[in-house]
């Protein structure tokens, strides 16, 4: 397929309708680390949460959550079916959840294993200032990221 074509998709706040489509894009994106269906639910409820899912083609191939935490912006989620990635879908779900979040700084986490992911977030102004060990399943450590603003 042709790099991500910005005519074709949109970004559209998610709820709970979606719920089963997130649940699909989390469990795609993140296998043994996707989030289990009450996480899923809970983000798509609470308030103060930015919930968004891009749709194309009628279809969610991904979804982003983020929300404001001890004064700081975190990204708890953000994922694109693989076989949409690489076509600029993450890079612009972290911009959108960047803008509506209305910090001094953001913070994520990533697999230390997930160099793509590490790569677009160092693109995107992001650096890693800690390591969580064993914070994910199979005791993988997560990189902890932050972006000033």
């Amino acid at each position: 397929m042709d790099p991500l074509n910005f005519a074709n998709f949109s970004i559209l706040a998610a709820n709970w309708r979606d719920l089963w489509p997130v649940v699909w894009v989390e469990q795609a994106c993140f296998g043994e680390d996707a989030w289990p269906l009450l996480d899923i639910l809970l983000v798509l409820f609470m308030p103060g949460v930015v919930r968004l899912k891009v749709v194309l083609d009628d279809k969610i191939v991904g979804f982003a959550a983020a929300e404001e935490r001890s004064g700081a912006g975190w990204i708890t989620t953000i994922g694109v079916l693989p076989e949409f990635r690489r076509r600029g879908i993450a890079r612009v779900l972290l911009q959108v959840c960047e803008e509506r979040i209305r910090t001094s700084r953001m913070r994520l986490c990533v697999r230390r294993d997930n160099v793509a992911a590490q790569q677009l977030y160092l693109l995107s102004g992001y650096h890693q200032v800690e390591v969580w060990a064993r914070y994910y399943r199979g005791g993988e450590d997560a990189l902890v990221m932050e972006k000033g603003r």
